[in-house]
């Protein structure tokens, strides 16, 4: 399989380009196959950016930053570093070393070309190297979400909660780049919350897209006090079986608005043919909690080694996990065996899905 310096040349020469310009840290990560440039780990971009040229690579920084990421990030890479001062505008330096340049990048800058997707596709692929960092963070991931459904108790806050999920991660070097809590009323009003001071009383929704490497590994679990109401009995059954279809329809070489037209086409069987609406429904992960969202006619196809994450929902309940796109089957890189199950059988294959944890 070939580098992403690989990569990058080949577009170069492709698109008849003098380099390509990175500044986002999902690309950095990428490039320099798992190391990091930010300081901030709640924006985008970092402190250190990367143009690769057709026979030179630079890393451009500030002097403040760049022993640091020199040392611990980059050395032995073949980076020239080029270090402005704090105080002196690091985009000057940039502009000087594309001037007369074609250049295409990942951010909006200068004039340089834009080709979206087209340049953010060359990561879409997943490397054996990248494939079993993904699988230890995922598995982390999963069993911080799992492991804090299991410890947490009535009377705690959603913030409490968030906290006792972070600290999991955070001491492997785990950066929780989403972290959403919601409590009994609040599950079934929002789709998309972030925590507050509710205080749980029976029912929670717990979920983390949890980054490290650049990497992103995306779950979701749920966890009831007492027994389940006939509403949830019914959505959660309801809900596997969309959830199933979809994650059985991401195979190599199909469309991917055909997986999600499955998925809608399954919402309208489980008789909650509107739901889909109240809630993207996922798509590729990977260097980013979602390299994009699949809507209605979305362009593309699914690569083999390449990361998925699907988020059905229904009224109370959402299903998510990570999976790895296989060439003979996907595997779902967030189950960790340790969990409560629903068990179907579909088309003669089982499948073991996230159930409702009951305490």
């Amino acid at each position: 399989m070939k580098t992403p310096a690989e990569k990058v040349q080949e577009f170069i020469d492709q698109k008849n380009v003098d380099g390509i310009f990175f500044r986002k840290r999902s690309n950095f990560s990428w490039f320099t196959q798992g190391k990091v440039n930010y300081i901030v780990n709640t924006t985008e971009y970092g402190v250190a950016d990367l143009l690769i040229l057709k026979n030179k690579m630079y890393c451009i920084t500030s002097k403040m930053e760049a022993a640091r990421i020199h040392d611990e990030e980059l050395e032995g890479l073949g980076f020239e570093f080029v270090t402005p001062e704090w105080f002196e505008n690091q985009d000057d330096v940039i502009r000087q070393l594309t001037k007369g340049k074609k250049i295409c990048s990942d951010s909006p800058f200068n004039g340089f070309l834009d080709f979206g997707l087209e340049l953010t596709s060359l990561r879409f692929t997943l490397s054996e190297e990248e494939i079993t960092r993904y699988k230890w963070l995922a598995q982390k991931a999963a069993n911080a979400v799992e492991s804090t459904c299991r410890e947490i108790e009535p009377g705690w806050s959603e913030y409490e909660i968030q906290a006792h999920l972070a600290q999991k991660v955070i001491k492997d070097g785990i950066n929780p780049h989403v972290i959403l809590v919601s409590t009994d009323e609040r599950v079934f009003d929002y789709r998309h919350p972030i925590p507050t001071d509710k205080k749980l009383e029976k029912y929670a929704m717990v979920v983390i897209c949890a980054e490290k490497w650049g990497l992103i590994a995306n779950v979701t679990r749920f966890v009831h006090f007492g027994e389940l109401p006939a509403a949830l009995k019914v959505n959660k059954e309801k809900l596997v079986q969309i959830d199933i279809a979809m994650n059985a329809a991401t195979r190599p070489g199909t469309a991917i608005k055909n997986v999600l037209e499955i998925g809608l086409a399954q919402y309208g069987t489980v008789g909650h043919g509107e739901d889909w609406k109240y809630l993207h429904q996922g798509g590729p992960t990977g260097y980013a909690s979602r390299e994009f969202i699949a809507v209605p006619g979305v362009e593309g196809i699914v690569h083999e080694n390449q990361a998925f994450a699907w988020n059905p929902a229904i009224k109370g309940i959402k299903s998510e996990d990570t999976i790895l796109v296989g060439r003979e089957d996907n595997e779902f890189l967030t189950h960790t065996g340790e969990w409560v199950y629903i068990e179907k059988e579909v088309d003669g294959k089982n499948y073991l899905r996230p159930d409702i944890l009951i305490r």
